[in-house]
């Protein structure tokens, strides 16, 4: 007699990888009656399971299919599946490890851009899903005695992800967009980009960063304060304005809330997450 877990497993095992012993060992679990046979029942659910998946894989990275095609992002799908099948009640966390897959498929090199457009269609997915946060109000800031303002930890919001490549993925998302215009040509020479994806009100955007300020912003959203994040930028770009950063980002809401060094953080919210697709490192 199985336990359920050694039945899941057994079935789950035939669903993905087949095979007969695979199939005849689950089939052996399928109670038999009218209708079509344990193993023909089998490979109904083994479609359905790889045809929704596939789906949800394609509403995430609707570019990436563009990309490859209709046919052969079929057939990424199925092996990606095979390797990491979904693992969560919730459909919205399953696919999370196709950018770094993609970056190591054989079958791939040629596209070398492919894992980090997946990872920009993968912070839009999860920015778009992501819990709300009031931004941070600029008057409490200004409320912060100046002697006490290098000490602050800004907190980002929750729904923020950070992407950064050696690739125009930008240039790329855009251009296969529904309803696009027709681009020239996107040279992989054209340069990195670093974006900040960020919710505001309804609207999922892709704020282009510059290099200085992308380690002003990760340092903050790692808990340094404000003076410690300030030096990183500056080790980067002597000339970084932070005025300006600081303004720009208030004015835009990437703020949730401050608190002292050590102080748990003035918002409801939670921390913001990062992606890392530096792929050139």
């Amino acid at each position: 007699m199985h336990s359920l877990p050694e039945l899941q497993t057994l079935t789950l095992d035939a669903l993905l990888h087949g095979g007969a012993s695979r199939t005849a060992a689950a089939a052996a679990l399928v109670r038999s009656g009218r209708g079509p046979a344990p193993e023909r029942r089998l490979q109904v659910y083994r479609n359905n399971l790889v045809v929704s998946l596939t789906a949800a894989l394609e509403a995430v990275y609707p570019v990436v299919a563009r990309l490859v095609g209709a046919g052969f992002f079929r057939q990424l799908a199925r092996a990606f599946i095979v390797e990491h099948p979904s693992r969560s009640g919730n459909l919205h966390a399953f696919g999370r490890e196709l950018p770094a897959w993609l970056r190591t498929s054989a079958s791939l090199q040629s596209l070398p851009y492919l894992g980090d457009v997946a990872a920009l269609e993968w912070a839009f997915h999860e920015v778009y899903h992501e819990a709300d946060a009031e931004p941070l109000d600029p008057a409490r800031l200004a409320e912060v005695p100046t002697a006490l303002q290098p000490a602050l930890q800004l907190h980002l919001q929750p729904a923020t992800r950070f992407v950064a490549s050696p690739f125009p993925i930008l240039a790329i998302w855009q251009a296969n967009q529904d309803g696009a215009a027709p681009a020239p040509p996107i040279s992989l020479d054209d340069g990195a980009v670093r974006l900040l994806v960020a919710r505001r009100d309804l609207d999922i955007e892709l704020r282009l960063l510059g290099d200085a300020e992308a380690r002003w912003l990760r340092a903050l959203d790692a808990g340094r304060p404000l003076a410690f994040a300030l030096q990183s930028a500056l080790d980067v770009d002597p000339a970084f304005d932070f005025g300006a950063a600081l303004g720009r980002h208030l004015q835009l809401g990437t703020f949730s809330g401050l608190s002292a060094v050590g102080a748990a953080p003035a918002t409801a919210g939670a921390s913001s997450a990062w992606i890392d697709v530096e792929t050139s490192r």
